[in-house]
This record gives C-alpha cells, sequence and structure tokens, in this order.
C-alpha cells in the first residue's frame, strides 16, 4: 500500500505541468474573481470573519485545489491501465482494498500540502498587510483541525476520483466528465455564493457534499465563529460537527465504492491490458 502511495506522490512532483496546473489555476480564479466581484458582492451577515468576497471566497478556493489535486492524481489510474503496471498489480496478492487505498493516499497527501500552501499564502498576505481582509487566525489546535478536516474531504474526492477513472480508457474521457460532473459540483458548494442568496439553487447546494466541505473550512479559518450568532436561525453555514460528519460519510461512501468497483472490473481491466499489449506487439509486424 505505502508502496503505491510513494509512487503516487513521485508521479505527481515529476509531472511539473498536471502540479502547477492543480494550483496555479484555482489561484487565478481567486484573483480574478475576487478582484471582480468585490463592490457588488454584499458579504453574509453570518460571515463575522471576513469583509470582503476575497475573504469569502477563500475557503471555496482552498476546496477547489483539493478537488483538483485529487482529482487529477486519480487520472494515474488510466495511464497505469495503459502502461500496464495495474495489471501486474491485480495480479499480485494485493487486496483490492490494499491497492484503492494506496493510490487513494497519495492523492491526498498531495492536496493536504497544496491547500495548506493556498492557505498559508492567504495568511501570510494578510500579515504583511497586502491583503488586509485576509487577516485570520490559526492557532495550533485550529490547525490540526483543519489538517484533519481536509484530509477528510481530499479522502472523499480522491475515491471519487477513482470511481469514475476506473471505467474509463482516455484522459479525454476524464476530463469531459470532470467538466460536466465535478465543476458544477464545486459552483454548488457555496464557494462562490451563499445557499441563502441562492433561491431554488439553495437545496441543491444542501444536498451537495462539498458543500460541507467548503463551509468546514470557512469556520475553521475564520475563528470558527462564522455564524455563530445566528446558527439558532439557520441562516449560517452548519456547524462544524455536522461538516465533519458528511464530509465523512461521503468519504467512506465514495471508499467503498472505488474498492466495489476494483473487485467488480477486474476482469475489464485485465482484458483491456491484454488488448492494450497485443496491439503494441502487432504493431511491431507491420512492414
Amino acid at each position: 500500500m505505502w508502496t503505491l502511495s510513494r509512487r503516487e506522490i513521485t508521479r505527481f512532483l515529476r509531472q511539473r505541468s498536471r502540479l502547477i496546473g492543480a494550483l496555479a489555476t484555482p489561484i487565478m480564479f481567486w484573483v480574478l474573481f475576487g478582484a471582480g466581484l468585490h463592490d457588488s458582492f454584499q458579504t453574509p451577515d453570518w460571515m463575522a470573519g471576513a469583509t470582503s468576497y476575497r475573504a469569502y471566497f477563500l475557503p471555496g478556493i482552498t476546496a477547489l485545489i483539493l478537488m483538483f489535486t485529487a482529482i487529477f492524481s486519480a487520472m494515474s489510474i488510466i495511464e497505469d491501465r495503459h502502461e500496464g503496471f495495474l495489471q501486474g498489480v491485480l495480479v499480485s496478492p494485493v487486496s483490492r482494498s490494499s491497492l484503492v487505498l494506496g493510490k487513494v493516499a497519495g492523492g491526498v497527501f498531495m492536496a493536504v500540502v497544496q491547500a495548506l500552501m493556498f492557505v498559508g499564502l492567504g495568511w501570510l498576505m494578510g500579515r504583511v498587510g497586502l491583503a488586509d481582509d485576509l487577516i485570520f487566525g490559526v492557532g495550533a489546535g485550529q490547525l490540526a483541525l483543519l489538517v484533519l478536516f481536509m484530509t477528510v474531504v481530499a479522502f472523499g474526492l480522491t475515491s471519487l476520483g477513482f470511481m469514475l477513472a476506473w471505467k474509463l480508457d482516455s484522459i479525454q474521457g476524464f476530463h469531459a466528465i470532470m467538466n460536466v460532473f465535478l465543476m458544477p459540483m464545486w459552483l454548488l458548494s457555496g464557494a462562490f455564493f451563499p445557499a441563502s442568496q441562492s433561491g431554488p439553487l439553495s437545496w441543491i447546494m444542501k444536498l451537495n457534499p462539498l458543500s460541507y466541505g467548503v463551509a468546514g473550512i470557512r469556520r475553521l479559518l475564520f475563528d470558527g465563529s462564522a455564524g455563530r450568532a445566528v446558527e439558532s436561525s439557520g441562516s449560517g453555514p452548519p456547524a462544524l460537527w455536522v461538516c465533519f460528519l458528511m464530509s465523512a460519510i461521503f468519504a467512506v461512501l465514495c471508499f467503498q465504492g472505488a474498492v466495489w468497483q476494483a473487485r467488480r472490473d477486474r476482469v475489464h481491466v485485465q482484458r483491456t491490458g491484454t488488448r492494450g499489449r497485443t496491439s503494441k506487439g502487432s504493431g511491431g509486424h507491420v512492414n
């Protein structure tokens, strides 16, 4: 299991374009949307620790970095299938749960590290005076909770990516699913706008598991005070324990689904790998 995790981390670090894309694209979104919507966005009353749209948007971008890194790491499954590595793992005595856990753990580690880098960037900007609206305090205990919570969220997202990538044979197909399914999942998570200001979309946002990830990060970053004064009225984000519970349930369900996929489609993967090796072999005899 740990060998697979190290392999995932090493591969991700070597592919600099993927490493930069998972971090640079969300930061670009944060800078551009934060500047463009600064004057038109009305900060909700329950956002006691945030005074601008840039501050409101920061937890959403943190969740986007978790999702991008976690989902991109899942694309390695498609590459492993084409290279024949996955077939070698499947015929080894490694259990399917260990296979999934090893692949997922590597993606989770990189996702949390990059998300912490972004949060640290926001904290530093606030401390040096580049962004006075980003001043937030993160103590040792709060930081530990933040790391734990982001690990749970990233675990669920990476497992979800594993499920989606397992049945696919091309990177292009994976990108299509990401644009159609995963990006709307993030857009309707409360990252761009709160559920209280979304009208009929509010119920969809409440059913979206990523909404609890964004809300939990927002609470932990801004002293956990977001919505404390209006919690009883229900206008603020969910309580932190609710965010933990819902994110953990999502992570467990996605992981179990990924393990089920790996066990169910063993024959499919072996057949695909055999077909790929046969094609390569036949290609060598063409005159």
